[in-house]
């Protein structure tokens, strides 16, 4: 039996792909409303789906793009305190900087901030952040006294 599953299912597929289960399986999925039965009227309407879920996907690539050029442009700078030798004390986390973007108007989860290595002293450090999977921004974050 070919289904186009409704939800991703484990060791079968992902939502939206057309699948061959055994007639029993099928039967499960379409019951559990984890896939319909493949026919034309539900392929037509599965393409029709996949071109509206493409369009979304470039506009939101595009809106992307945007907010990379606009953070691109700007640098955080974060006052800290030092000691002897200009050591700073802890480091600067992706609350911080997460909670900096907002107050410049960005909403960035902190979980899309990747640092490689802890911002613990003065001076610009380079920091990564994941707007979408095709796109990804460079920001500055500057340290100082």
């Amino acid at each position: 039996m070919r289904v186009i599953l409704l939800e991703d299912v484990k060791k079968h597929g992902k939502k939206g792909e057309i699948v061959t289960v055994k007639d029993g399986y099928g039967m499960y999925l379409i019951n559990n409303n984890l896939a319909v039965k493949e026919t034309l009227g539900s392929r037509k309407v599965l393409n029709m789906q996949n071109e509206k879920a493409l369009k979304e996907e470039e506009e939101l690539i595009k809106e992307c793009h945007l907010i990379k050029n606009k953070l691109e442009k700007m640098t955080l700078e974060f006052k800290v305190k030092t000691g002897k030798n200009d050591q700073v004390f802890g480091t600067i986390s992706t609350k911080q900087i997460a909670d900096e973007l907002k107050k410049k108007g960005f909403d960035i989860d902190k979980r899309k901030i990747k640092l490689d290595i802890p911002i613990n002293s003065l001076g610009v450090t380079n920091v990564k952040i994941l707007l979408h999977k095709k796109v990804d921004a460079i920001i500055k974050v500057k340290l100082s006294k």
